[in-house]
């Protein structure tokens, strides 16, 4: 087993790319969702797939890697400091409008199994807030135009 304050479970290939970024932010979502009522089902990992797939929001990422992807989070997620991870993956996307996503698939996987306990509708509350309360992710601009700008939008703060 790996050192959970050090591992990082996903390698994002390309860490600038939001796109990458925003596929993970899903399939944690799905993960977390999936994990809570500690048994992960096949057809919960099918749903957040199909979820993806069918909205066309990450076609770049193959569905082995997306499965792949899925398993290896749904396993993170069983460490004690599963929130951080959470949280951790959730931000760098927390400006992008993928909130409405986020929501309708942490509550479809909680129905694929034709079962929704309990902790699986409190994790979808917590996901809820989630969205609401995460701090927004400041723009990265890599030139020297893109260093002004920031500094202007340090001052206009």
């Amino acid at each position: 087993m790996s050192d959970a304050k050090t591992s990082n479970p996903i390698e994002i290939t390309e860490p600038s790319s939001l796109n990458e970024q925003a596929a993970v932010a899903l399939v944690i979502v799905g993960a977390l969702v999936a994990v809570a009522d500690r048994r992960v089902s096949p057809v919960e990992r099918d749903e957040v797939i199909r979820f993806i797939r069918d909205r066309r929001l990450a076609p770049h990422i193959s569905d082995e890697r997306l499965s792949a992807m899925f398993d290896e989070l749904a396993e993170r997620l069983e460490e004690p400091d599963f929130a951080n991870v959470v949280i951790d993956t959730l931000r760098p996307v927390s400006n992008l409008p993928l909130s409405s996503h986020l929501m309708e698939l942490s509550e479809r996987v909680a129905a694929a199994d034709e079962d929704v306990h309990p902790h699986e509708v409190q994790a979808i509350k917590l996901l809820r807030l989630l969205t609401l309360v995460l701090p927004r992710a400041k723009p990265i601009v890599p030139n020297a135009a893109g260093a002004e700008l920031q500094a202007a939008l340090k001052e206009q703060a």
